[in-house]
């Protein structure tokens, strides 16, 4: 450990100058002898920092089971958002929606995160991960749920954009919570496969959508209110939220990092010792880490108003005192290329996947491309001459197959991220992107079009993995859930420009939009290669 020896090597000379106590027969009870000794034992282990100490405890088993528990948070949060997507094919009719309010209800949920994104990113560098984890998921598993009642376009808009609030705030969060558990060495691998988990959670809403949706006789009837198929899927969707959210509650730490960050030494030092115990619970020696090397922790001085508007105009301040921070001097050149990045792949990405879902159903109408003339634009024929009902069941196994295309990027992602590295796995992945999504509009047959978009996301998310892993380990423990939060903002701008221009130009202008989202996936390529290298660095 950089020239130190390590915990172990130094419990023999520990256990010397603890026999140097000697009982000097002074009187001194046993009791006041023993605490004498654990005393000059306490202050003679060394603290040790954070990298040190998650070294100690080992990598195993609680290293799994955290990764199951923030993967199923992570995959929560993948279902609520695509979940809308693979119900409009079905629900536009029942909600009366024209192709716009299509392109606004997908956004309305983006517009919910990048306000969710800032707001609870910025709590929960405050606060602490945990507990802003809970009220996130609840916020994203209730309204979801709540959004299944919905009888009119304006009530789904509302309820879906709360529903966002939540995901905004438990997606960021959740990176930030689980990379500092994670030792140094695998640390890229780790966040891989927390990412993988939104395949997971792609394939779990296009799986639940082919099973659901089609079956019509699963409606049913409740009040004056006919509760379709459908409604059915979106209720069904809100549970992985609800469920992570009660496992946050009742078992999950805080953040030892964050711990330690705000000198809580004794609370740090228990979720190490909870570590040690889950990954070396077989080993005879006992956890090593006895004192953390706190940094010093600045009091903020009291402030008094003279009136309310300065105090407003403080909280004011202190609202955008992450953003300050992160575009400061010394972190503005790598917060503008990542600002860049980030509004790139979620242009790109959100923009065209959250259409998937109708570009095959007029793939199996057309039986050509998307983008084919034999399409008769529903803004031409009217909303009320739209039929939904018999479901296209091929449109929801396509969506399956879609989903199921992520797995080998994820892979790929997991075996060569810490040994090739974010940025350049993030550059060339948004090169191949944007070059498939070039041919997706040119193809003429609809197994073209299938093949195409199933290569567009087997490498986009090798894109998305390599940004989570870059954008962790650039940014310092206070700011990195505020960074995060800012950049899932811009994302959110980005997905709600995006999906805005695919309604309103889709049907007009097919090829218009997609041939944006390539050029767009281009530019983030190139402003990747200005990124710093982050290979096996420390987080600082």
């Amino acid at each position: 450990m950089r020239g130190r020896m390590s915990v172990r090597e130094r419990e023999p000379l520990l256990e010397a100058e603890a026999g140097d106590v000697q009982d000097p027969a002074r009187g001194e009870t046993h009791e006041q002898y023993e605490l004498e000794i654990s005393d000059v034992q306490e202050s003679s282990y060394v603290a040790l920092t954070f990298e040190e100490a998650v070294k100690e405890t080992g990598f195993g088993t609680f290293h799994m089971l955290l990764l199951v528990i923030c993967g199923w948070a992570n995959a929560s949060d993948a279902i609520e958002i695509l979940c809308v997507s693979f119900l409009l094919p079905t629900a536009r009719c029942d909600l009366h929606l024209g192709t716009g309010e299509m392109g606004w209800l997908t956004a309305s949920i983006f517009l919910g995160m990048m306000i969710g994104g800032y707001i609870w990113g910025a709590l929960a560098d405050l606060k602490g991960r945990q507990r802003i984890l809970v009220l996130s998921l609840t916020v994203n598993g209730v309204f979801g749920a709540t959004s299944s009642l919905a009888t009119n376009f304006w009530t789904f808009l509302v309820l879906r954009f709360c529903s966002g609030v939540g995901v905004g705030g438990s997606l960021p969060v959740i990176f930030s919570y689980f990379a500092e558990f994670q030792p140094q060495n695998r640390r890229g691998c780790m966040i891989s496969a927390l990412a993988a988990f939104w395949m997971g959670g792609n394939i779990f809403a296009a799986g639940l959508a082919w099973l659901v949706i089609p079956r019509t006789s699963l409606s049913f009837q409740l009040g004056s209110l006919t509760f379709s198929s459908w409604r059915v899927f979106v209720l069904l969707c809100s549970l992985p939220s609800l469920t992570s959210a009660l496992v946050y509650a009742l078992g999950m730490p805080e953040s030892p990092k964050f711990l330690m960050e705000t000198g809580q030494e004794e609370e740090a030092l228990r979720v190490f010792e909870r570590m040690f115990q889950w990954n070396l619970r077989g080993t005879a020696r006992s956890c090593p880490v006895r004192r953390l090397l706190i940094p010093t922790i600045e009091k903020p001085s009291s402030k008094f108003y003279n009136t309310r508007v300065d105090w407003l105009k403080d909280q004011l301040l202190k609202g955008t005192d992450p953003i300050r921070k992160i575009f400061s001097r010394k972190l503005a050149p790598t917060s503008a290329v990542l600002s860049v990045i980030f509004f790139s792949i979620s242009f790109g990405f959100y923009g065209l996947w959250m259409w998937f879902p109708e570009l095959l159903k007029r793939i199996d109408i057309s039986g050509g491309s998307a983008c084919s003339t034999n399409w008769s634009s529903p803004s031409s024929q009217g909303t009320e001459n739209v039929t939904c009902y018999p479901v296209r069941t091929a449109v929801y196994k396509e969506g399956f197959i879609l989903a199921a295309a992520n797995l080998p990027g994820n892979i790929f992602s997991i075996l060569m991220m810490d040994l090739l590295g974010g940025k350049l796995l993030l550059c060339t992945s948004l090169f191949l992107s944007g070059l498939s999504v070039f041919f997706i509009w040119e193809v003429k047959t609809k197994i073209q079009s299938l093949v195409m978009s199933c290569l567009f996301s087997a490498i986009s998310v090798v894109s998305w993995n390599s940004l989570d892993v870059v954008s962790m380990e650039l940014y310092p423990t206070n700011l990195r859930s505020s960074a995060f939060g800012v950049f899932s903002g811009i994302n959110r701008i980005a997905s709600i420009l995006g999906n805005v221009a695919f309604g309103e130009l889709v049907d007009a202008h097919c090829t218009v939009p997609i041939l944006l989202v390539a050029f767009v996936l281009f530019i983030g390529s190139l402003a990747g290669l200005k990124l710093p290298n982050i290979k096996n660095r420390e987080l600082s």
